[in-house]
């Protein structure tokens, strides 16, 4: 019966705007037609969408984890124990809390590793712990130190992992290296300008991260300040992290066709991602490339042009299209002095040559940007000269009390910032267009 009614009314409603349109062109009395007609449509009920149909259209709702005690002890897949200590973190569906071997000992603030806990059933961390287990296993890193003679890389190491029950409920977990703070954080604390040596080093150093990923099949497609976090006890020493969306671009050695897809345009975070993902392109080597161009402009200039109006993703897009076909409008922009940063210029203008799924010379890169270390008489000394203590902490001057104050919570503990991005992954992964977001793997 709903079926009838339906063509029904279909039916009645062509008819009665045939007519309308009839009397429109033929008489200046369409409006009194308009309202006779429209009496005449049937008053269809549509059928009831059950509650369950409604639901599944929007997003899935996930659980929050529930808090573990200290002491906790967790097993993980190859049955080793780990146990939790205090939390020192929360993101919107996952705790994360220090820790360490099982001992007699309790887990002290000094632990090495963090545990991130979920409901199993969540999605984020799953698609996170994908790529560790793929890329960031200890010998696997250790293996390409020691053969490309580096003295550490930026890639977290995957401890392990597992399933925990408690009262009833599952929770999947992962331990990785312990962090300290973001580059974010420190960039802001220093009037939003990094030196161009230590852009240089940084440079350097994300060079090799992305190297290291894009040879085991991963993009990461988000490469930035608040993503970029000083080890725990070296402060010269930088690792990039958040891989809950890292996009495996080259499954089996097979890469990835180039395809527009306008449901995913602009994805990642608006001022930095590249004009593959502004225009709907799955994320590929070229594009990490791109954004850690972008990156550097704004570490050492302070700004990017297009900075001006973010809420026009359109806009964003169309100012990196023009600034690529002209690299030197682009400098002449951001370095209006003389002494502009040329290996910088070098730089973009060698990646934009590049195709979507060639594979990049990395040392030539490097090469470039050891010129730039050179030509203001430094060189790779592995000194990031930042403004740094002990743990990864900022160094803040004598203050007033609150700024003091203000100035130690934006410092606290950011395994949080690290690796506590359900909430932001959650955004993400339901809300392509927004500025937090990132292509979903």
């Amino acid at each position: 019966m709903d079926r009838f009614w339906c063509h029904a009314y279909l039916r009645t409603l062509y008819r009665t705007l045939g007519q309308v349109q009839s009397a429109v062109n033929s008489t200046n009395c369409g409006s009194k037609i308009l309202e006779k007609n429209f009496q005449k449509i049937p008053q269809v009920k549509m059928p009831r969408v059950k509650a369950a149909q409604a639901e599944r259209q929007g997003p899935a709702k996930r659980r929050l984890a529930e808090h573990f005690a200290a002491g906790e002890i967790i097993t993980d897949m190859t049955k080793k124990e780990w146990k939790l200590g205090s939390p020192v973190g929360q993101g919107g569906f996952g705790c994360i809390y220090l820790a360490d071997m099982n001992s007699s000992k309790s887990v002290g603030s000094d632990a090495p590793c963090v545990v991130k806990v979920e409901p199993s059933d969540n999605g984020p961390l799953f698609t996170e712990l994908k790529f560790y287990q793929r890329a960031a296993k200890p010998e696997q890193i250790q293996k390409w130190i020691r053969t490309h003679k580096l003295k550490y890389l930026g890639v977290p190491k995957y401890w392990g992992s597992g399933l925990h029950d408690k009262n009833g409920k599952s929770y999947r977990f992962m331990i990785i290296d312990r962090f300290g703070s973001d580059l974010q954080k420190i960039y802001e604390a220093n009037a939003k300008r990094f030196s161009r040596k230590t852009v240089l080093q940084l440079s350097l150093r994300i060079l090799d991260i992305l190297e290291y990923i894009h040879e085991h099949e991963y993009v990461h497609g988000d490469i930035k300040a608040s993503n970029l976090l000083l080890s725990y006890k070296n402060p010269d020493q930088v690792y990039l992290v958040d891989y809950g969306l890292a996009y495996r671009y080259c499954p089996e050695g097979a890469h990835k066709e180039y395809k527009e897809d306008p449901k995913r345009c602009h994805d990642g975070t608006i001022e930095f991602t590249s004009i593959d993902a502004h225009n709907g392109v799955a994320p590929s080597r070229r594009g990490d490339l791109e954004i850690l161009g972008y990156c550097m402009i704004q570490w050492l200039s302070g700004h990017l042009p297009w900075e001006d109006n973010l809420r026009d993703p359109n806009y964003v897009r169309d100012s990196k299209i023009r600034y690529r076909e002209n690299i030197a409008s682009l400098m002449d922009k951001c370095f209006p002095e003389k002494n502009k940063p040329d290996e910088i210029a070098k730089y973009m203008e060698t990646v934009k040559l590049l195709d979507y799924v060639e594979k990049p010379l990395y040392q030539k890169l490097r090469d470039i940007l050891l010129q730039g270390l050179k030509a203001i008489g430094s060189k790779d000394d592995g000194k990031l000269d930042l403004t740094v203590v002990e743990n990864g902490s900022l160094r803040t001057k004598p203050v007033a009390k609150k700024r003091k104050k203000e100035a130690e919570q934006s410092v606290e503990c950011s395994v949080e910032d690290m690796e506590c991005s359900d909430k932001q992954t959650e955004e993400a992964t339901h809300t392509r267009s927004k500025t937090r977001k990132r292509v979903q793997k």
